[in-house]
């Protein structure tokens, strides 16, 4: 991976508070945990999107949120192409999948968008479908259920420790991408997730490190 190259990084999910905390905006929440982790803030707010920029290692970045709902995704993409001179394989988007299990994420370098609105509009706006794609697993989608209605549905409170362990490791795995390149990083973060191990038993159990917390 040539040190030089910058990326745009472009969590897809829909606008508004209504939206707030659904399987549809998995994208949205794990950007922004990104963004944390790396001190870099959306404060660029244009008719399509927001957008953060900064640097990440030694990678030029640009962080973005498009403000069209999530079948228009491809209107904000283009917009920041054309502003800032990305070409498709500088592009990583992160999306939500029903087909992947809930915390598990999977890496592509390229492909279709597996019938998913958002990543299906990007490919029909750009002509392309070279770009790299984060996918965030929310399933399974319960028997009977639309995955539309599923998607859009918000996640339970008990999720919510796997969901926090998915942000962290998509943390990494985009960390590890950007240095290490697409190819590495599909080898090293697309299996299951290792389980934690079990405290060894020493009378009393060690406290563990508090985790960070953001304030939210």
């Amino acid at each position: 991976m040539d040190a030089t190259t910058s990326f745009l990084l472009v969590g897809l999910g829909n606008p508004g508070p209504e939206y707030s905390n659904t399987r549809h905006n998995l994208g949205f929440r794990v950007l922004d945990y990104f963004a944390w982790r790396h001190n870099l803030e959306f404060r660029e707010k244009k008719r399509l999107y927001w957008a953060a920029r900064g640097q990440v290692g030694s990678h030029p970045v640009v962080l973005a949120k498009p403000r069209t709902f999530m079948n228009l995704s491809g209107q904000a993409v283009l917009s920041l192409c054309t502003t800032y001179g990305f070409s498709p394989s500088q592009i990583i988007v992160l999306s939500d999948d029903f087909c992947l299990p809930l915390g598990r994420l999977r890496l592509r370098k390229s492909g279709g968008s597996g019938g998913h609105n958002g990543l299906n509009n990007i490919i029909a706006t750009l002509g392309s479908a070279n770009f790299i794609r984060l996918r965030l697993g929310v399933g399974p989608t319960p028997s009977g259920l639309d995955p539309v209605d599923f998607v859009l549905g918000r996640f339970a409170p008990s999720d919510e420790p796997t969901l926090k362990a998915l942000e962290e490791r998509a943390n990494e795995a985009l960390s590890y991408l950007l240095e290490a390149g697409v190819e590495a990083a599909m080898n090293k973060f697309n299996g299951a997730p290792s389980p934690a191990p079990e405290p060894e038993s020493k009378g009393e159990v060690e406290k563990s490190e508090p985790r960070l917390d953001r304030g939210e």
